[in-house]
């Protein structure tokens, strides 16, 4: 017999209401809501902020003849289209499902978080490809200009990152637009530092110099994102999930003599989902259900569940499992 918990019994209409039941068989009051927070005013904001710093940088990078703030520029600007594609999963993940798409959009949320670690990494090589360059034939810099623009883009970035912050540790989709953002204030911290010392020093090679300390500390940060998400896009279990621990739990269920076939995926940067067999001694089967909704919402905050329950002899003919 093949039955999901009530947490998802019919996965067209899961995310748009609550089961009546999940307090009195014990779910915490946040352990089953679907919903991602609302980031959308975050967004808006954050994409305003940068395309206004993407055209004060373009208007000064051409008004002192500027290679550096135009390129930086375009970095930003590559920058906003980041924003806007986690925006558009962000979007995407509250789109109802529907008979073509049984899950909805969610797993959007998974693949903009993957893109954005991949442009960024991206971003870093280039920027270290460009100060090598100059590390080689290090060229005057208008160190004025350079520090009071990169000055409002600490400002602006940093702004950025803070709306961002709460959801990162929650979240690998919100997660990659913070680190876009803080990745942003950090160079242009560098940008405000090396055009102090040049003003100071002279020091030519400092502005590539930095740029590529800044380089290595943001692909450091970046690669455990990259990691993570590509993880996640292959249905890899979601971080913090002991399977072994899945499996004995389910097994220490009342009636469950063997557990089997058990599979845990993520569905969105949020969400978690699990199949799995249970051989039971033929006890009444919706308790086994809610007993094991109880636990692995609680112990490992998975809410959508599907469970195939089995007598020994059905296993043993359909699986080649042992009670």
């Amino acid at each position: 017999m093949s039955l999901e918990s009530h947490g998802s019994r019919h996965e067209g209409h899961a995310h748009e209401h609550r089961d009546s039941r999940d307090h009195e068989i014990g779910l915490s009051p946040h352990a089953h809501s679907h919903a991602p927070k609302e980031f959308g005013r975050a967004f808006a904001i954050g994409v305003g902020l940068n395309l206004v710093f993407v055209a004060i940088e373009a208007f000064y990078g051409s008004k002192v003849d500027s290679l550096a703030l135009l390129a930086d520029a375009g970095h930003n600007l590559s920058d906003v289209a980041g924003l806007l594609l986690a925006w558009a999963a962000f979007r995407a993940a509250k789109l109802r499902a529907d008979e073509r798409h049984t899950y909805g959009w969610r797993r959007g949320s998974i693949i903009a978080s993957f893109v954005n670690a991949v442009v960024l990494l991206v971003a870093m090589g280039s920027l270290a490809w460009e100060a090598a360059q100059r590390l080689q034939a290090p060229t005057p810099v208008e160190g004025v200009t350079m520090m009071a623009v990169a000055g409002v883009g600490v400002v602006i970035n940093t702004v950025t990152a803070w709306l961002f912050m709460s959801g990162s540790r929650e979240d690998l989709n919100i997660r990659a637009a913070f680190l876009h953002m803080a990745a942003d204030a950090l160079v242009s911290i560098g940008v405000v530092a090396a055009g102090a010392l040049y003003l100071w020093q002279g020091w030519g090679w400092i502005d590539p110099v930095m740029s590529l300390v800044i380089a290595a500390v943001i692909v450091a940060g970046t690669f455990g994102l990259f990691k993570q998400s590509l993880h996640l896009l292959f249905d890899g279990v979601p971080e913090g999930i002991d399977l072994g621990q899945v499996r004995a739990e389910l097994a220490a269920l009342p009636g469950v003599k063997n557990v089997h076939h058990v599979h845990v995926w993520a569905t969105s940067t949020q969400e978690r989902a699990l199949t799995a067999h249970l051989v039971t001694d033929g006890r009444e089967v919706s308790a086994l259900l809610e007993g094991a909704n109880v636990v692995l919402a609680e112990r490992f905050g998975i809410t959508h569940v599907t469970i195939q329950t089995e007598d020994a002899d059905y296993a043993f003919r359909c699986c080649g499992v042992g009670a």
